[in-house]
């Protein structure tokens, strides 16, 4: 009887000492799965990049017409439509694998201002293409373009530049400061103290290419240069205090900021290809000189000059 009481007994106690160790263990597994690179959700944003993003207006070019009537929605409507809700998601699973707590309710925020301007954006470039479909011209204002300038009433103009201004100002700065800023915000909590963790897997390499090239899309496309630039000085800020702390860049932070330093590197590279275009320098002014690649197409290629 003594020895049964004994083995209940110490199966009582070690009850709470097991569920301890589960818990633990779950812990244990969890820290090691977020330490490992993320492929999953890197390669689905940079599928969804160039497919959704990049892509998109490519389709509208390719697809007949006829398919789409101008008073519905194009096929790069829908495809805008779904990186609207595709990337927000993905960039959320991929702050809930940081290896730190980040400030929930500043991610929370540019998540939504993300939504909103992104949307903005579609209504604005859904518009925008119709009238590229019409002989609007990209490397030209909207005020110079042939089939703007003569619109009567005047004051329609007005309601272009309006259209222009949610597009290509607003549109794209409630889309793209949440962007860089969840991306930071990402960034900070990439760094270990273990020196395994401070490599770069080969898997992360191939899709380095790819992902920087988009970049160099976003950037360019998106005239958001002076962003990037603060984006990619933040990084590297980062960098050198956590140096000072003793910890190093994980195989993720690797990978975000090896894309963002060969966008770099392609954007100077584009901005020095059309140094001495005299159309597109007129078209884009200012001491950061970064032309549109949609506005190189409907200058030099679209009509085969």
């Amino acid at each position: 009887m003594q020895t049964v009481r004994k083995r209940r007994g110490n199966d009582l106690s070690g009850a709470p000492g097991g569920q301890k160790g589960d818990v633990r263990q779950r812990k244990q597994q969890q820290q090691q799965q977020q330490q490992f690179f993320h492929l999953d959700l890197w390669l689905g944003l940079t599928l969804q990049n160039w497919i959704l993003d990049f892509g998109r207006p490519i389709v509208m070019i390719v697809l007949p017409l006829e398919w789409f009537p101008l008073n519905k929605p194009s096929a790069g409507d829908y495809f805008h439509m779904a990186y609207n809700v595709i990337t927000p998601f993905l960039m959320l699973k991929l702050i809930e694998r940081s290896r730190r707590a980040l400030p929930r309710t500043a991610v929370y925020l540019c998540i939504v201002t993300f939504v909103m301007g992104a949307s903005i954006h579609l209504v604005g470039d859904s518009i925008n293409h119709r009238l590229i479909l019409s002989g609007y011209q990209l490397h030209l204002s909207v005020r110079e373009n042939p089939i703007i300038k003569d619109l009567k009433p005047a004051a329609l103009i007005d309601s272009f530049e309006l259209l222009y201004y949610y597009d290509e100002q607003l549109g794209h700065l409630m889309w793209y400061i949440p962007f860089f800023t969840i991306l930071v915000i990402y960034f900070s909590g990439c760094f270990s103290s273990a020196e395994g963790d401070r490599t770069l897997p080969v898997s992360g390499w191939l899709l380095l290419g790819p992902s920087a090239l988009y970049y160099w899309y976003l950037v360019t496309e998106g005239q958001i240069t002076e962003l990037f630039v603060l984006a990619l000085l933040a990084m590297l800020s980062i960098v050198l205090l956590q140096r000072r702390r003793g910890l190093g860049a994980d195989g993720n932070g690797l990978f975000l900021l090896g894309s963002f330093c060969i966008t770099a590197l392609l954007v100077a590279l584009w901005s020095g290809f059309l140094w001495s275009d005299p159309v597109l320098r007129s078209k884009y002014p200012g001491f950061l000189y970064v032309p549109e690649p949609w506005a190189y197409y409907t200058l030099h290629v679209k009509d085969g000059h």
